[in-house]
């Protein structure tokens, strides 16, 4: 359990500093775009770079989107594994609620969304933008504003964050999968086989993984699938637990190399090539009154925080699952703001659910729209975790005070 604390504590510290670069490359992409050289940035994004062996042709922001996220999404996929089997989702009574609050914050935005948005155009499946809570935007406003909150917060967002995140890839997966060619998902799926089988013969040169994951990769883009659905499948099919003998299991050791290269690299790059918006000086206007950024403005700051804390609360209530330690409903609903911090998955399914929207401005309005309501839930979340924080100083005061005495 020490060791499995360790690493919950090392992630935690290098998503806060991922979440930085995020925010760093977010913020240059929206000054370089509304600058007199923004024509830069969009010949940039649509630079085409071929593989002519294998017929690939993606723009420069394809890559970010299809390539890189594959390794955020494999971070992801380990992380997860190793929650349900040695970590805090390991045991059903503490998992339970992590589970039961990820499945609120999913369900509820994606009801709002599709109730604002209904009959305008791409909403058929942009109502799934809101659904997710970004990992590293998340664990950073909470690293910074949030230290003197107990630790239980770190790992019910975390938990939560992750949970959530796979139930956004998996949407992915059903919505924006239109034809299956079915030679190559069955080329996935062996390639799949293959590291499985090579997880349990202890195999462990990288000579054998990278190119499986590279075939897994293309073989579910040719197929008609998000090719960054691989990453997390693969992060489920590794090993987690000790052999005997054994310093690190496989699952820990690819988290060391990769994680840093998803949180510095990764996220950072397609935040770059993602936020890349034109702003206008109706921009607030626009978010209230045009029905589809309206959807997703609401799906995030009033559906998540409603279907994270109020899952939370009657799970709790009907004895399905307890409360954190040390946690109070206050501290809830805090850690409940910060879910709607959508950014990265967010930004991706915008691009994917309307791409195809004939109006071209809907992709941007979507982005401007995850944009702004990701910083506003952080700030808003800020705020009540410094005043929470606050709380919780002072009690640990008085009971110091309380044993001088």
């Amino acid at each position: 359990m020490t060791q499995v604390r360790s690493e919950l504590s090392r992630y935690l510290r290098t998503e806060t500093v991922g979440g930085a670069l995020l925010l760093i490359a977010a913020a240059t992409a929206l000054l370089w775009v509304n600058s007199p050289w923004g024509a830069s940035y969009w010949t940039m994004t649509e630079t085409v770079v071929a593989i002519p062996p294998l017929h690939l042709e993606l723009t420069l922001a394809d890559w970010t989107k299809d390539g890189l996220l594959a390794v955020f999404f494999f971070v992801a996929g380990l992380e997860l594994k190793r929650e349900l089997m040695v970590g805090e989702l390991a045991d059903r009574k503490r998992a339970t609620l992590p589970v039961i609050a990820a499945i609120g914050g999913v369900l509820a935005p994606a009801l709002i969304a599709a109730a604002v948005g209904f009959g305008v155009p791409g909403m058929d499946r942009g109502w799934a933008i809101p659904v997710a809570t970004d990992i590293a935007f998340a664990l950073a406003v909470l690293a910074l504003t949030g230290s003197r909150i107990p630790a239980g917060a770190r790992v019910f967002l975390l938990s939560l964050a992750v949970v959530d995140d796979v139930i956004a890839i998996i949407l992915i997966a059903v919505l924006f999968t239109t034809t299956v060619a079915l030679l190559w998902l069955l080329a996935a799926a062996g390639c799949f086989a293959v590291w499985v089988l090579a997880q349990r013969k202890r195999i462990s040169t990288p000579l054998c993984y990278l190119p499986l994951a590279l075939m897994s990769w293309y073989a579910l883009h040719e197929a008609g699938i998000h090719p960054t659905i691989a990453g997390v499948v693969l992060g489920l099919l590794t090993r987690v637990r000790l052999d005997p003998g054994e310093r690190e299991a496989p699952s820990t050791r690819l988290e060391h190399l990769f994680q840093p290269v998803s949180a510095g690299v990764c996220v950072p790059l397609f935040a770059l090539f993602a936020s890349g918006v034109t702003l206008n000086t109706n921009v607030f206007g626009e978010l209230v009154s045009d029905r589809l950024a309206l959807a997703v403005v609401l799906g995030l700051l009033v559906g998540k925080p409603l279907g994270i804390f109020g899952m939370s609360w009657v799970a709790i209530r009907l004895g399905i699952a307890t409360r954190p330690r040390e946690l109070g409903w206050r501290d809830m609903f805090a850690l409940s703001v910060l879910g709607g911090i959508g950014f990265t998955v967010s930004l991706l399914v915008a691009e994917l659910a309307l791409s195809d929207v004939a109006d071209g401005s809907s992709v941007e309005l979507a982005k401007t729209a995850v944009l702004v309501t990701s910083m506003t839930a952080s700030l808003a979340g800020s705020a009540l975790l410094l005043r929470r924080g606050r709380v919780h100083q002072a009690r640990r005061d008085a009971r110091a005070l309380q044993r001088e005495e």
